[in-house]
């Protein structure tokens, strides 16, 4: 179903066919950024740009959407189904794992009780097969939103996958797609390489990078050479040319005391785990690469094929999903125009 053009709307994604000026652009400066680059410093070939697809996606009108964003188990889906009750919205998935069937357990997805209350979308569409990325997730959420809206709806998107929130909210980044190619030069690197060169070539960049993390550290690196300008630079352009759009945005992160969220994180473990999580990933086969980053999913696999017991699998899981949660925390806190909901520990713990 494609994405109804309605001609009072101007936010559009970057064109496939490269940088252009367009009626009621932003200018010229980030269009500029995005052409190619003499190549970059790095005594590795030079890769021409790559544009990202979706030209033909229009971002819906940013003050008619609200946001409730924040870590894992910090208490997003009920807080989601207050707001909804009170707006009397709809709830929109932006979660990548939640958009698979067969792992509602394991991915703790809504429940049935509540997907009854409030009508909720976006959950359980794709098969465990089926690849999808932010790209993809904007051309399956636009349509749904403008569903929504169209019969007076406020559309309430909730979850925690930045990349997907931040695609809806501001646009797909100018930041190129990977290359296989590149990315195998640059793994075959040690970590201390690939962050004296960050250093070298864009500190600004590596001075938001968590540089223990080489899969962070390889893609800032590999946006550098693919677009032959910094990355920082990039990442900044963007901004400044989404500022207006980002100005009306509204939206929540939630946030908790440390201590308290990771005794929700090994709760919620030991409830997935007892709720059925290893039936589910038991009934796995062929799964697409990024369902197969779902976090317990390796950890039950370890369990069913023995290589680990009950109690490691457990700690295993709590420990990834604390770490998982503090990425996130990261991001959602560099979203300026998210408004911070301190919560105790009455809220429910999803």
């Amino acid at each position: 179903m494609a994405p109804r053009r309605d001609p009072g709307r101007s936010d559009r994604v970057p064109d496939k066919r490269g940088p252009r000026s367009r009626p009621g652009a932003t200018g010229s400066a980030l269009n500029e950024t995005l052409q190619p680059r003499p190549a970059a410093p790095f005594g590795l070939a030079a890769r021409p740009r790559i544009p990202l697809d979706g030209g033909d996606v229009i971002l819906p009108d940013p003050e008619r959407l609200f946001f409730v964003c924040g870590p894992t188990a910090s208490g997003k889906s009920a807080r989601a189904l207050e707001i909804a009750r009170q707006t009397g919205g709809e709830i929109v998935n932006a979660d990548a794992f939640q958009l698979y069937r067969g792992v509602e357990v394991l991915t703790a997805a809504p429940s049935s009780a509540d997907r009854l209350e409030i009508p909720h979308h976006l959950y359980g569409v794709l098969p465990p097969r089926e690849p999808v990325d932010a790209m993809a997730y904007l051309r399956l959420v636009v349509p749904v939103i403008d569903e929504l809206l169209a019969r007076g709806k406020t559309p309430v998107i909730t979850g925690g996958s930045g990349l997907y929130l931040k695609f809806l909210s501001h646009g797909p980044s100018p930041l190129p797609p990977g290359e296989p190619g590149l990315r195998a030069e640059l793994d075959a690197l040690p970590l201390d390489a690939l962050v004296t060169r960050l250093r070298e070539l864009d500190p600004a960049e590596a001075a938001r990078t968590d540089l223990h993390n080489r899969r962070y550290v390889s893609r800032a690196l590999e946006v550098c050479m693919l677009a032959g300008v910094p990355c920082s630079t990039l990442r900044d352009d963007w901004e400044a040319a989404t500022a207006a759009r980002a100005a009306k945005l509204r939206g929540i992160v939630l946030q908790r005391p440390r201590a308290e969220l990771h005794e929700r994180i090994a709760r919620r473990t030991r409830a997935m785990l007892e709720g059925g999580a290893i039936e589910e990933v038991a009934a796995l086969h062929d799964i697409a690469p990024g369902l197969g980053k779902a976090i317990g999913l390796r950890e039950i696999r370890q369990l069913l094929d023995g290589e680990i017991d009950r109690p490691a699998c457990e700690e295993l899981i709590n420990a990834a999903t604390r770490q998982y949660a503090k990425r996130q925390d990261t991001w959602f806190r560099r979203e300026g125009w998210l408004k911070t909901e301190d919560h105790g520990s009455s809220a429910p713990e999803r």
